[in-house]
């Protein structure tokens, strides 16, 4: 291909370069390929770097640093050294911390459930509040929406710009609407945008003036040390952001290990305000008898503290940067002279956000599938699975390895261009 957009080509260029693309595609089909880039796990190589975890504690060490017998029932709130850790990412302190069990996305649910059933803190339950809606910055994440929908919580999509949501819609909808009751966000390295809201985005937030009392930020951490390229900006701290603008109850930050150590075995928390903590831990009290302990003491033990943790993100980073490198450089050399479609370059995170010619999202995915790639569903990021464009597909080049991501290319980059000539024609 040469630099001229295909706008420029002939009808009959356009079918001859759609049939070339069809014919890889044919033959990517009959060599019965299974590739997956769906969703943003970790690769078994990233999940190799976490393997002492299972062997680091001994028959004796089951005891935490004050003795606590970890095998056992109690500690409702998680092991303090535990809470320090935590406390040491998210900036806060270890009283403005719960430790939860394996997933993020488990404490988010049950938060908004309790809420539904009981109220926030000082608030009558959602539940009989009439219509209860959410702001959704989308592109998002499809499970913070599949939770809203779950619980029949209208979801109103907010446009996602460079530095985050967009602020100047969000103050106004949250201030003239009391049944907007949150917001979802992902504020570094957004999945699956990558973007990295701006310090004005985040004061904002904590300083908007909201029609609900009970208006509450669900701020999901989840790629908040996976960095890329060593050193990051710093941006400011949501919760005391919150509590300086008097809106100390307004914010619940979520942090897990998911893709620090393992996915299916890791350990997550929720921050708050030292009340929200405390009225939480009240409904806990009923809901368990306390937490994995073992697996805990088995993070500490293994991580033992942020620095620790920074240089392991750091072979996290060895082994996806060049996968991340990788999709970039296959897209622009394949689509980039094309003017078919745009997409993001992140400094961090699980995704890459691709956008093709309107309608044609659908269309891309389904010959993937055709040809042997499992991608995202077309629309999965944007409320009730409808993007109004059909235009944007969720990348994650994570979990294959460099060969099998570079066939999944070779399919993905063949399928955007029969689409898109199609569309064209």
């Amino acid at each position: 291909m040469n630099d001229k957009h295909a706008r420029d080509y002939s009808k009959e260029q356009l079918v001859r370069m759609k049939e070339e693309a069809a014919k890889q595609l044919e033959i990517y089909a009959s060599m019965g390929l299974a590739l997956d880039m769906s969703r943003g796990k970790p690769s078994q190589k990233q999940l190799d770097l976490s393997n002492p975890l299972l062997t680091c504690l001994s028959e004796e060490a089951y005891r935490s640093r004050d003795g606590v017998d970890c095998r056992n029932y109690g500690g409702l709130e998680g092991l303090p050294e535990m809470k320090e850790i935590f406390a040491d990412i998210l900036r806060v302190s270890t009283d403005e911390i719960i430790v939860g069990g394996n997933a993020s996305l488990t404490m988010m649910f049950d938060n908004i459930a309790s809420h539904m059933l009981s109220g926030a803190k000082d608030s009558a339950p959602w539940s009989t509040q009439g219509k209860i809606k959410f702001l959704c910055p989308s592109p998002g994440y499809d499970r913070h929406f599949a939770i809203c929908e779950y619980f029949g919580i209208e979801m109103i999509t907010i446009r996602q710009t460079v530095d985050g949501p967009d602020m100047d819609t969000v103050e106004e909808l949250v201030a003239n609407d009391p049944s907007i009751k949150g917001i979802w966000c992902v504020p570094r390295y957004s999945n699956p945008e990558g973007i990295i809201y701006s310090n004005e985005v985040v004061l904002r937030l904590a300083n908007m003036k909201t029609a609900a009392a009970d208006f509450r930020i669900y701020w999901d951490n989840a790629y908040g040390i996976h960095h890329f390229y060593g050193s990051y900006n710093q941006m400011p701290n949501i919760l005391t952001e919150c509590e300086k603008a008097g809106h100390g109850d307004r914010v619940y930050m979520f942090f897990s290990f998911s893709k620090i150590s393992f996915g299916g075995a890791s350990v997550a928390c929720v921050a708050s305000s030292k009340s929200n903590i405390e009225y939480n831990k009240k409904r806990m009290s009923v809901q368990s008898i306390g937490p994995d302990k073992i697996n805990q003491l088995r993070h500490v033990h293994f991580f033992k503290n942020v620095t620790s943790i920074r240089d392991h993100m750091a072979k996290h980073a060895a082994l996806l940067r060049p996968k991340f490198q990788l999709v970039v450089e296959r897209l622009e050399a394949e689509l980039g002279s094309l003017g078919i479609a745009k997409w993001n370059d992140p400094q961090g995170g699980y995704f890459i956000s691709f956008y093709g010619s309107k309608g044609t999202a659908k269309r891309i995915v389904a010959l993937c599938k055709e040809a042997g790639l499992t991608m995202t569903p077309a629309g999965a990021t944007y409320p009730y699975g409808v993007d109004p464009d059909d235009s944007h597909i969720r990348i994650a080049p994570s979990y294959p390895e460099q060969d099998e991501l570079s066939r999944a290319l070779d399919v993905f980059c063949a399928a955007v261009k029969v689409a898109s000539f199609e569309a064209m024609m």
